[in-house]
């Protein structure tokens, strides 16, 4: 997903200034420290996928300088069981997520990203999936997650059933923090995958 999503929310202070020191810690890394970090991550996360078997995953594209790196949906989608199937997501103008299966392809889309080009198939779809990798820019110990600003997978989340599917943020090892600020319509995640592993959030 982009750096920042247009139109973000009015976060309060500490969320804003959190988040611009987490981009620019992301921003600051060297081309081989991210390579190395995307390496390590895809292999635990990939580990994560086999060990969790999901009929349906749905996952999304990083950026160059996100966690796991641009190669990530084709990584995922060999490793998920025969028939299974990877959604992703498609921005719509008003910044929440559609989704569209990824079958090996993505096209250009608006603010530097890429989605599948195939049917839409709704902003519910990824209410079918078993496991879902999210974006985030740090991880609580709570389960807090802080997103870019723009609200998209807040609304995704929100739409999920009750219990519903695994939900877990994808990060690089110094954004699994202690404490992360959250209001009332942010939605956690139940863990973070990061280089060294799989963190679960406490029952």
């Amino acid at each position: 997903m982009s750096d920042l999503a247009a139109g973000a929310e009015k976060s309060p202070q500490n969320k804003i200034t959190l988040r611009a020191q987490l981009l620019t810690a992301r921003r600051s890394l060297t081309a081989t420290d991210r390579a190395a970090a995307a390496t390590q991550l895809q292999d635990q996360t990939l580990a994560f996928v086999r060990r969790s078997a999901p009929k349906t995953l749905a996952a999304y594209v990083p950026s160059p300088s996100e966690p796991g790196g641009p190669a990530l949906p084709g990584l995922l989608r060999a490793a998920l069981p025969t028939g299974g199937r990877l959604l992703l997501p498609v921005l719509l103008p008003d910044n929440d997520l559609d989704w569209a299966e990824y079958t090996g392809s993505l096209t250009p889309a608006t603010r530097g990203l890429h989605e599948p080009p195939g049917p839409r198939l709704g902003v519910t779809a990824h209410r079918a999936a078993d496991l879902i990798l999210v974006p985030a820019l740090a991880v609580g110990r709570d389960g807090a997650r802080l997103g870019k600003g723009g609200g998209s997978y807040d609304r995704a989340l929100s739409r999920l059933p009750h219990p519903g599917p695994l939900v877990v943020a994808l990060l690089h090892e110094h954004e699994a923090l202690d404490h992360v600020p959250a209001d009332p319509h942010d939605r956690p995640v139940d863990g973070a995958l990061t280089p060294s592993g799989f963190s679960p959030r406490p029952i």
